[in-house]
């Protein structure tokens, strides 16, 4: 194995425009689709994050009695899928608002009556925070005869939900582009090599050389050009993260979670699939050219 590798070794320094062409294309190829990939992640983090503090408030009508107000706050409680229940009288609302609003307290101040209604603040359990599950209890809470109004943010939790799908979409589409040009690439560069040895190849052959023998070198040089070029895909990606990173957690709020980067595994995995790629590159070019 060791002849073997210092054979691939040789033939990269030999060719070294070529073998560069191949790992700046992996290097690239990893790179953009890791950064979809780095995206996803965050914003699957992000959405989870949401979804466990996630709250309706429902809003009682004008002049709900207490008798009424105690009803409706048994039947939320045989709702499944409601963890806590907490009532917000209006009084409280406003006093909450003039807190939130110090700048423009004056405009509460003269306020002749309060316009907020009665509320119950309702806290969902983890397994029922799916949006269509959301919308679900939303409806059944919506059907009681003492609210008003149901509010959950849907718009946003629609809008979000439609851009992390078509998000994946494209996220799919991209890596399965970029994986066809890079094997592509990584077979042509093997094969202008193979090419511009071609009698070398032909004499080891006629003194009686394998094609394991002639494959084994070839099969290493891509394996190294693909760990080239999903290494140095990480590192740039890393060095752009860790640029970027700390100013996009200044914009979120404490109880989001913070930006992180792949784990060491998802690291390893996608070197290995840098290293994949190239090889199936190899594979191709080596089988038609051993044919001819």
């Amino acid at each position: 194995m060791t002849f073997y590798t210092r054979h691939a070794i040789k033939d990269i320094l030999e060719n070294r425009f070529l073998n560069a062409v191949t790992i700046i294309t992996i290097a690239l190829s990893v790179l953009i689709i890791s950064a979809f990939g780095l995206f996803f992640l965050n914003a699957q983090d992000m959405f989870n994050a949401w979804k466990k503090g996630v709250r309706i408030m429902v809003y009682l009508v004008p002049e709900t009695s207490e008798a009424q107000r105690l009803d409706t706050h048994d039947r939320l409680r045989t709702i499944a899928g409601i963890r806590h229940i907490r009532f917000i009288s209006k009084d409280d609302a406003l006093n909450l608002m003039r807190e939130r609003m110090r700048r423009q307290r004056s405009l509460l101040d003269n306020l002749r009556e309060n316009p907020l209604p009665d509320a119950f603040e309702v806290t969902l359990l983890t397994d029922a925070d799916a949006p269509e599950k959301i919308e679900f209890l939303a409806q059944r809470i919506e059907g009681l005869s003492s609210v008003a109004e149901v509010e959950y943010g849907q718009q946003w939790i629609e809008r979000f939900a439609y851009f992390f799908n078509l998000f994946t979409l494209a996220g799919y589409g991209m890596g399965a582009m970029f994986f066809t040009a890079t094997v592509f690439i990584a077979a042509n560069t093997i094969r202008l090599m193979l090419y511009s040895r071609r009698e070398e190849i032909h004499i080891m052959r006629l003194v009686g050389a394998t094609d394991n023998f002639i494959r084994i070198p070839f099969y290493l040089e891509g394996l190294i050009q693909g760990f080239s070029g999903g290494l140095i895909g990480l590192l740039v990606l890393y060095g752009i993260f860790s640029a970027l990173g700390s100013r996009f957690e200044q914009t979120l709020s404490v109880e989001m979670v913070t930006i992180r980067f792949f784990s060491v595994g998802i690291c390893a995995a996608i070197v290995a699939c840098g290293m994949a790629t190239s090889l199936l590159g190899c594979v191709f070019s080596l089988k038609q050219f051993l044919k001819a």
